[in-house]
């Protein structure tokens, strides 16, 4: 007999339907949906099937991704995708002695990084391929926009779209005050990625933190409770009064 009625493979999908879980923004909910990241420490094939080369008949091919360790560090950094990968090397490059553990890291440089929609610069861990990444996307802010949830796979990266579809959405004048016109030139130039202010509030947030925000907009303060009786006592003398039979005075 199990002892559970839903497999716990399962218990993390169906809490998202019940309770404050089921309340979250349908929007926040979609973005929880688990995709699969660009590949970037291997390459996928491509093709399901193709020809053997000696017999020539059609067969099966399967992809078969690297496990890769994505640190704590990383959430804090923009890696480009990029992560530990554990294997083994041979003693001496020689095939015929002990094969050694090893973990591959990638190089971490810190860059300074400006961001046009934020008028701020930000001292950033990144990766040679990040630099790149944002230069193939044009600029920082491009590449923030831009890269997927999956791809960024960082907190900060998260943080930093959030920031900006904000700035976007509300259109401040905080930005380039002393200059409107570069201001209006700059949300003209990201106009493709604003969306409401009501989703972009939501955009990164983990689910901890989603649960707190659904949370703080339902509480409601407590009334005092001599508005309460205040309330109750104007609305039993109105009541009393519409009761009461209307005298029509004589002249």
């Amino acid at each position: 007999m199990p002892l559970h009625k839903y497999p716990p493979k399962i218990w993390e999908a169906l809490k998202l339907k019940h309770g404050i879980y089921s309340r979250l923004p349908k929007h926040y909910l979609k973005s929880l949906e688990t995709k699969e990241p660009t590949a970037v420490h291997w390459r996928p094939l491509g093709v399901e099937y193709r020809a053997n080369p000696v017999t020539g008949q059609k067969e099966r091919l399967q992809d078969v991704p690297v496990p890769i360790y994505y640190p704590p560090e990383s959430q804090d950094s923009l890696w480009g995708g990029e992560g530990w990968i554990t294997g083994y090397r041979y003693a001496n490059n020689d095939k015929l002695s002990t094969r050694l553990r090893k973990t591959w890291k990638p190089q971490l440089f810190k860059r300074e990084l400006y961001s046009e929609i934020l008028d701020h610069k930000f001292t950033i861990t990144v990766t040679a391929r990040t630099l790149d990444l944002i230069d193939a996307a044009y600029g920082f802010d491009f590449y923030i926009l831009k890269t997927q949830k999956e791809d960024l796979n960082s907190k900060l990266g998260m943080d930093l779209k959030r920031a900006m579809l904000l700035r976007l959405a509300r259109k401040n004048t905080e930005l380039y005050p002393a200059d409107p016109v570069k201001r209006e030139k700059v949300y003209s130039k990201y106009e493709q990625f604003e969306i409401p202010e009501e989703e972009a509030e939501w955009v990164g947030l983990s689910l901890e933190e989603a649960v707190e925000k659904q949370r703080q907009l339902e509480h409601k303060e407590p009334e005092p409770q001599f508005k309460v009786f205040v309330d109750k006592l104007v609305e039993d003398l109105q009541s009393q009064k519409l009761s009461e039979p209307h005298i029509i005075e004589k002249k």
